[in-house]
C-alpha cells in the first residue's frame, strides 16, 4: 500500500533537530523493566502547549479502557552482529571487518551494512567467529557476493538454513543501536535485556523497544482490566538506525521490512472497533505494520510481505488510537512518526520537558504514552 501524505510545514530535516545532552541517553534498561518512566502526552488546542504527565510505567493501566486491545510486534532480535577478518588471496594482512546482518535474502545469504566497507570487494572472503579456538562451531565463513551503495554488502555463508541460524547464534552479538554501541560493548546481559517478553518469531536486528518495558505481572493486570492482547509482526531491520540526509524528507526512501498481519490479529481489532474500543499500538513498528494493512475506511486487512510506508505530518493515521513508544533520535523518521501522530510542535513540546526532567532517551530509555492531534492540526503537519 502506498503513503497518502501532502505537503506542508515539516517538510524539512531541520524541522525536527533538537538538542538532547549525551548524558540522557540510556545505555542500559531501567530495572525492573516497568519501573521506567512514562510520559503521558495530550495535545491540546494550543499545540505548542500539551498537557503532559509524568508517571511511571506500572501506571499504564490506568490509561487503558475495558475493550482496548494492545498491539504488540512480536519479532524476536537475532544476535546479527559479527565480527571478523578479512581473508584475501595473496593479501598480507587481515583487516578487521563488522558486519550488521539486516535482511535475509535467501537461506544462506544476508544483507549486511559493513565497516569498514570501502576495503571489501566481490570476492572477499570473511571469517567471523573465533578462529584458533580449535572448534569448528565457532567459525563462520562467507563470501561478499555483492558490493552495493553505502557500505551495504551481500554475504553468502557456507551454511545454510537452521545450521547457519545456529552458527549466527553462537559467534554473533546482540546488535544494540550505535548510540549505544560507540559507548560500550555488547555483553551477555543485552541478550535478555534487548528482548521483549513476547518476543517469539525470529528475524529482527533491531529490537522494538517500547515493548521493553512490559513485565509478565503488568500484562496479568492489563488483561485483568479487560484489556485485549494481539500481535503482529514486523522484522525490525538495521536501516531503522540510517540517518536521513535529505534536506527535503519528502525524498528518503525507508528500507523494507517483513512483516505480518494474522487474520485472527485483523479480525480483533475490526471487532474491538466496531464495539468502541481503542487500538493501542505498542512501538511504532507495530503503527506501521497496520497502518500498512488498513484501508482507507480504517478496515485493517490480514497482511503478509514487505513495507517500506514512511509515515510523516500530514499522514491520516486509519489504524491507531494511541501509541507507545520511547524517545527518539532528532532529524530522524521515528521522530516524524511521532510527530505525524501527535503533532510536531507538541512533541517538541513534550521532548523538551522530558530532557529537562531528565528522562533517559532512546531504546534503553523511558516511554511516552501518545495521544492523537486534533485531525486539522495533523492534516495542516502542525
Amino acid at each position: 500500500m502506498t503513503t497518502n501524505t501532502r505537503m506542508g510545514a515539516g517538510d524539512t530535516l531541520s524541522d525536527y533537530d533538537f538538542d538532547l545532552p549525551e548524558e540522557r541517553i540510556a545505555l542500559r534498561p531501567a530495572r525492573p523493566r516497568d519501573s521506567a518512566r512514562l510520559l503521558v502526552v495530550r495535545p491540546g488546542t494550543d499545540p505548542h502547549a500539551p498537557t503532559l504527565e509524568d508517571r511511571i510505567f506500572r501506571d499504564l493501566p490506568a490509561y487503558l479502557r475495558a475493550g482496548d486491545v494492545l498491539v504488540f510486534n512480536d519479532t524476536r532480535v537475532i544476535p546479527a552482529q559479527l565480527s571478523g577478518r578479512r581473508v584475501r588471496e595473496g593479501a598480507g594482512s587481515f583487516p578487521r571487518v563488522s558486519c550488521t546482518l539486516h535482511k535475509r535474502v535467501a537461506a544462506d545469504a544476508w544483507l549486511a551494512f559493513a565497516k569498514p566497507g570501502k576495503k571489501l570487494k566481490a570476492g572477499d572472503r570473511i571469517l567471523f567467529g573465533l578462529p584458533g579456538g580449535g572448534c569448528a562451531a565457532d567459525e563462520l565463513w562467507a563470501t561478499v557476493a555483492e558490493k552495493r551503495e553505502g557500505g551495504e554488502i551481500l554475504l553468502k555463508f557456507d551454511y545454510a538454513g537452521a545450521v547457519l541460524d545456529e552458527v549466527i547464534a553462537r559467534v554473533g552479538d546482540m546488535p544494540l543501536p550505535p548510540y549505544i554501541a560507540a559507548r560500550r560493548k555488547p555483553d551477555i546481559v543485552d541478550r535478555e535485556d534487548y528482548q521483549t517478553v513476547f518476543a517469539r518469531r525470529e528475524g529482527a536486528v533491531a529490537a522494538p523497544t517500547a515493548g521493553l518495558h512490559f513485565t509478565k505481572r503488568l500484562l496479568a493486570e492489563i488483561e485483568a482490566k479487560g484489556v485485549h492482547m494481539a500481535r503482529v509482526t514486523l522484522h525490525v531491520g538495521a536501516g531503522t538506525f540510517l540517518p536521513v540526509k535529505s534536506e527535503r524528507i519528502e525524498e528518503h526512501r525507508m528500507h523494507a521490512e517483513w512483516g505480518e498481519v494474522p487474520q485472527e490479529t485483523a479480525d480483533i481489532l475490526n471487532a474491538a472497533r466496531e464495539r468502541g474500543g481503542r487500538i493501542v499500538c505498542v512501538g511504532t513498528t507495530s503503527v506501521r505494520i497496520l497502518e500498512t494493512a488498513a484501508d482507507e475506511r480504517g478496515i485493517i486487512h490480514p497482511f503478509t510481505g514487505e513495507t517500506d510506508i514512511f509515515i510523516r505530518p500530514g499522514y491520516r493515521f486509519r489504524a491507531v488510537d494511541l501509541m507507545i513508544t520511547n524517545f527518539h533520535l532528532p532529524r530522524s523518521t521515528l521522530f516524524m512518526l511521532v510527530s505525524a501522530f501527535s503533532g510536531l510542535d507538541t512533541m517538541k513540546a513534550a521532548y523538551a520537558h522530558a530532557i529537562a526532567k531528565r528522562y533517559r532517551f532512546y531504546s534503553y530509555g523511558d516511554a511516552t504514552l501518545l495521544y492523537p492531534a486534533p485531525v486539522r492540526e495533523r492534516d495542516c503537519a502542525s
